[in-house]
């Protein structure tokens, strides 16, 4: 993991992008005055993050769908 801070970033993306594309980083913390601010990701990891979040909608909203069918059923 490597951290580079917001002034290199702007300096160095095209390096920083390939790093990240041809394996050599699996992700490249930004930061500014030392404190981390932001991530960049490879796209393979995004597309696991999106579809972790799908599923944790998915199960959010059956979990509300049952309360609501619950609550309908109590009147």
């Amino acid at each position: 993991m490597q951290k580079m801070t917001l002034t290199a970033a702007r300096k160095e993306i095209g390096e920083a992008v390939n790093k990240l594309v041809y394996g050599k980083e699996d992700r490249i913390i930004l930061s500014r005055r030392g404190k981390d601010l932001a991530v960049i990701l490879p796209i393979s990891y995004l597309e696991i993050l999106d579809k972790i979040e799908d599923r944790w909608l998915q199960e959010k909203a059956k979990k509300a769908l049952k309360e609501k069918g619950k609550s309908l059923g109590r009147r």
